[in-house]
């Protein structure tokens, strides 16, 4: 079967056929650089980069494009607020160009660190403030635009399509809106360029045909995926949230200049939870990968983990499910580190394989092919072969990993026979004790049910 995947303006699952053949061009929203991503945030870089390998497999050579969002991104989608990137600073008390660069830096690093593939461009919307402007002035000239006190907006009330990719329900938006619109005219028209405060000085702000200011956040996406991928292009990605109000502004935006809705197929990641709700940086809550990194979680464990979720599933997390995914993981590499090299794959369980990813990357049943493949009897070789297709789209790194030999000097090792035996004494305070002077010698004690286990200090 081809590959078929799950488009959200069209609500179907759909044969997947490129626009150009054997090439596909593919736009992911990327981060607001304003604070570091969170572990949510990454499970939708994951299912994203898990499309890409999946067209990769499908024989397509993929066009991919990622964008940093450092600048006009709102802290309310009614474009009211300050700037993110201008709250940023002041928390930080560094400048808003100084904290895009340290967190697109830190983005990137754990964007490496969980093996995903390089796009061919990251594009940044403070280097293309012109491509914006040129933007906003064509949806002029085309009569979409609206001027008040406080910047240009776009007048949805000119398609009587808008929002069908969520969905909307315009009329009851606009009778059941509980925020002052200001000059706004409509609940869903938005902001195209905000005008400067009077009075103050924004440390990001530009001259435009319209008066100093910034654009707004949708504009972004539409001038840069155009400029990049053209103005109609294949697969258009990002997180749910973007459905109603992001992902809606950009169609409107380029049917309004191209007369298209942007991109063939929409696709849409579902988000992580946690016990109170979604993760999220507005609460205050939110879990980093280098959190995770720092409490001695391998960040291919949290890939594994968001593997075993369909992206279009919400995935729960917690501590437990990511030890059980850090140790499958374990499993996986040990039983893969005893196979030899210089076999062949087994025709039959790539094909089984493939054919659950090209099910709009069903991968915790193309997992469950992988786990019958480690514990089938065929040849050794022919597993090692065989996993290493696989491994082409779940991105593990099965091939370069090794495992950690860790030498306990024979009096590190009799401290921790003491403690062990103080524990079982139940001589709590000895133990202690014998803890905190294996912590001065360099070595950290973890206890599990299996016992104590040691680790050199970082």
């Amino acid at each position: 079967m081809p590959l078929a995947l799950y488009d959200t303006w069209s609500r179907t699952l759909r044969p997947f056929t490129p626009l150009r053949p054997d090439h596909v061009g593919l736009y992911c929203c990327g981060p607001t650089v304003y604070d570091h991503a969170h572990i949510g945030n990454l499970r939708t870089y994951v299912f994203e980069d898990v499309l890409r390998r999946a067209l990769a497999l499908n024989g397509y050579t993929v066009r991919h494009v990622v964008n940093i969002t450092d600048v006009g991104h709102l802290v309310s989608d009614a474009d009211d607020g300050e700037d993110k990137m201008e709250k940023g600073s002041r928390r930080t008390g560094e400048s808003a160009w100084a904290i895009a660069e340290r967190y697109t830096v830190a983005f990137q690093h754990d964007w490496r660190a969980l093996n995903l593939l390089e796009p061919t461009l990251w594009c940044r919307a403070t280097d293309h403030i012109a491509e914006q402007i040129e933007f906003i002035a064509d949806l002029e000239r085309n009569g979409y635009t609206y001027r008040t006190a406080d910047g240009i907006y776009f007048d949805t009330a000119r398609q009587d399509d808008y929002g069908y990719l969520a969905r909307l329900d315009i009329a009851g938006l606009q009778a059941g809106k509980r925020v002052a619109l200001g000059d706004k005219q409509r609940a869903t028209d938005f902001a195209l360029w905000k005008f400067s405060p009077p009075g103050s000085t924004r440390q990001m702000e530009w001259q435009s045909p319209w008066g100093v200011g910034f654009p707004g956040w949708h504009i972004e996406c539409s001038a840069m995926s155009a400029k990049y991928l053209g103005p109609l292009f294949d697969i258009h990605c990002g997180g749910e949230d973007h459905i109603a109000v992001h992902h809606s502004n950009e169609i409107a935006q380029t049917q309004a200049r191209h007369g298209t809705r942007l991109a063939n197929f929409w696709l849409h990641g579902h988000f992580l939870m946690l016990d109170a709700g979604k993760m999220a940086k507005s609460g205050g809550d939110f879990v980093r990968l280098q959190t995770l990194i720092e409490r001695g979680v391998d960040p291919l464990a949290y890939r594994y983990l968001c593997l075993g979720a369909h992206y279009r599933s919400s995935l729960r997390f917690t501590m437990e499910a990511l030890d059980g995914a850090q140790a499958a993981l374990g499993r996986l590499r040990k039983a893969y580190r005893q196979w030899p090299e210089g076999g062949a794959p087994d025709a039959e369980a790539v094909a089984r394989f493939k054919a659950e990813v090209d099910q709009d990357l069903n991968l915790p049943r193309a997992l469950a092919v992988l786990w019958e493949v480690v514990r089938s009897d065929l040849p050794a070789a022919t597993r090692r072969a065989t996993v290493d297709c696989f491994d082409q789209v779940l991105g593990l790194r099965l091939a370069d990993w090794h495992e950690d030999v860790v030498t306990i000097p024979a009096a590190i090792a009799l401290l921790a026979e003491q403690r062990d035996a103080a524990r079982a004494a139940k001589n709590w305070r000895e133990a202690d004790r014998l803890r905190e002077q294996l912590q001065a010698e360099g070595w950290q004690v973890e206890d599990s049910a299996k016992g104590q286990v040691l680790r050199p200090l970082d």
